[in-house]
């Protein structure tokens, strides 16, 4: 069976430095929580737990058969999130990346988005 592990060239361009036997890479689309001001807001950490469970569910558009434990596993996810975040010590620098949703980018689509329903 071959591993579906990016090359060490796409490693060392996506992820950190890290010792030889981890990998520490994260989704591009989940943005580090902690140490933003002002804090994560609940949408911004139900958004990042919704990006996670599609990530490793594979699922990227809901149906019946998949609906309930999708839902499911975006709560528990936001809830120990939630609980991780709060638990942690405060950063001394703020994350490098700003979160999806406090981009003005990403809120003028919300916005057009709603201004259409």
């Amino acid at each position: 069976m071959t591993s579906r592990l990016p090359s060490a060239t796409v490693r060392n361009r996506l992820c950190r430095r890290a010792p030889a036997r981890t990998l520490k890479c994260m989704c591009r689309n989940i943005t580090t929580l902690r140490g933003l001001e002002p804090s994560a807001t609940a949408e911004e950490i139900e958004a990042a737990a919704r990006q996670y469970v599609r990530k490793v569910s594979g699922v990227q558009s809901l149906s019946d058969a998949t609906r309930d434990a999708f839902e499911t596993a975006v709560a528990e996810v936001t809830e120990t999130t939630t609980r991780l975040l709060a638990a942690l010590p405060e950063r001394r620098q703020p994350p490098a990346t700003v979160p999806p949703l406090r981009r003005p980018e990403v809120q003028a689509r919300i916005a057009a988005k709603a201004a259409k329903s």
